[in-house]
């Protein structure tokens, strides 16, 4: 609402958060949607992007749970 309907924002999650469980993963990607609200212009990152030693599934849960989770949130105004 702040910026309105013109400006892409960038809202990133700490990439030291895939080190958490799939579970806590899926958790901290609802709240940084959360956060944004629904709209477009919301593009979703890593702080950081991803360490070398994060194990590969959990970078495949964070990019999941960003494709499903998002889909309530990208509405028309």
């Amino acid at each position: 609402r702040r910026v309105g309907d013109r400006v892409a924002l960038q809202g990133n999650l700490d990439p030291c958060t895939l080190y958490a469980s799939p579970q806590r993963i899926r958790e901290e990607v609802a709240q940084v949607l959360a956060s944004f609200g629904k709209g477009s212009g919301h593009v979703f990152n890593l702080g950081h992007g991803i360490h070398p030693q994060i194990d590969p599934e959990h970078a495949g849960v964070f990019v999941e749970a960003v494709h499903e989770l998002s889909r309530p949130y990208h509405v028309d105004d």
